[in-house]
């Protein structure tokens, strides 16, 4: 991170009185109006209080889900407006729109020290417009409700959008606590990480993660690989692996990656055993899980979890451990019957928080998975809001909303 104005710099400069444009990561997931994981609108709230009891007027802006660029009212931000309120155990006011006459009504009855949300950002076309110019002009809208902006919203530093990018152009801008947190965690896995260094990927597809594997291929000790994109490293193996979660044109890579680890002296721990099922779980079936060897997947079946034996090898791989990055879940967690690889790479990651060393949950299913299992936050090191934003960062890409911030 380059040399950036950090929040504490920008309330020491004095904000008392003045309208500052946060944008935070709201992206909570809904069962109707009902939040089912506020981990999200948490981790935004210090940045807020900070400002807030600062004297400024906070203007918080975010999105939810992935509206088509016109108002839905199942994406709205009402019901996480007022769960911000109860956390901040402040009133919060919430504007019916973004930046048309609701916005600026909501922020002109702002008294120093309030908060007022704006409707979903993503209401907007111009929010994530290709065109710079329709972007632009969306920014210029939303630059004009405030004084200053505080880039909050870790989970989208990796998009050039108008909220995130063009506004930061726009305003005197600093870093919020949240994503410089963030930052310096990922450099501790980037920088010099303390060994030994295990890397744990799982998650649907192998897809997702090859530039990171590509990057961390020479960085880390061991890379344990677990989820639905194993199967595309057994299939590159030579195994069959039945009706599971396939890549057919990520094979040849992943047989790469394979050689690569050998060459490089990574070492590269595949499960020796698998939960598998014949039909992915819902609600009209009951599982009927069995453990087979990843060798051997019936071909009327699919995996949806490691097996015990490997489940026991990652937590052993892990302990010891000094710096841990995890991104991706080991099976279906949301099912109990294929959730126990899951909770044994949570389990042994919070052991080697106990023991000293750094454990970073990165973000995303991760990161809800952890909650899900009931495990407490406190026990790892770190708990990422934004899965693709780390991702990108330790794949070593240029994150936009970052660069716009050295900008000063």
């Amino acid at each position: 991170m380059g040399d950036l104005t950090t929040l504490d710099d920008l309330v020491a400069q004095g904000v008392a009185g003045k309208r500052v444009l946060v944008r935070s990561d709201l992206n909570v997931p809904l069962d109707g109006a009902t939040i089912t994981d506020d981990g999200r609108i948490r981790a935004s709230v210090p940045t807020i209080r900070t400002l807030a009891e600062a004297g400024a007027r906070v203007v918080v802006t975010a999105h939810l889900g992935r509206p088509k660029g016109a108002p839905d009212p199942a994406y709205s931000l009402r019901p996480v407006a007022a769960r911000l309120g109860e956390l901040l155990g402040r009133e919060v006011a919430f504007a019916g729109d973004t930046v048309g006459e609701s916005a600026h009504e909501t922020v002109d009855r702002l008294e120093d020290g309030g908060v007022a949300v704006l409707e979903n950002v993503r209401f907007n076309a111009g929010e994530t417009s290709k065109d710079d110019g329709e972007r632009g002009a969306f920014a210029d809208r939303l630059a004009a409700l405030a004084d200053a902006f505080v880039s909050d919203g870790f989970g989208v530093v990796h998009r050039k959008q108008a909220s995130v990018y063009d506004v930061a152009q726009r305003l005197p801008h600093a870093v919020g606590g949240l994503v410089q947190a963030e930052i310096e965690v990922l450099r501790r896995l980037t920088v010099e990480p303390e060994r030994p260094y295990v890397v744990v990927l799982g998650g649907s597809k192998v897809s997702d993660k090859l530039g990171v594997i590509d990057n961390l291929l020479g960085k880390a000790d061991k890379l344990l690989i677990g989820g639905g994109m194993v199967f595309t490293f057994l299939k590159a193996q030579g195994h069959e692996v039945g009706k599971s979660l396939l890549e057919e044109d990520q094979v040849e890579v992943c047989r790469e990656y394979l050689q690569r680890a050998v060459d490089s002296g990574v070492e590269l721990i595949l499960p020796t055993d698998v939960v598998v099922d014949t039909t992915f779980p819902s609600g009209d079936s009951t599982p009927a899980p069995q453990v087979v060897p990843a060798s051997g997947i019936p071909a009327d079946s699919l995996g949806l979890d490691i097996g015990p034996d490997s489940a026991r090898a990652f937590a052993g791989a892990l302990a010891g451990a000094r710096t841990v990055f995890w991104n991706g879940p080991m099976g279906v967690f949301e099912v109990e019957a294929f959730a126990e690889g899951t909770r044994a790479v949570a389990q042994a990651l919070t052991e080697v928080t106990a023991e000293g060393g750094l454990s970073v949950v990165g973000g995303g299913d991760s990161a809800a998975a952890v909650r899900t299992l009931g495990f407490a936050e406190d026990a790892f090191g770190h708990i990422s809001t934004g899965g693709g934003a780390s991702l990108e960062y330790l794949e070593g890409k240029v994150l936009p909303g970052i660069q716009v911030l050295e900008d000063n």
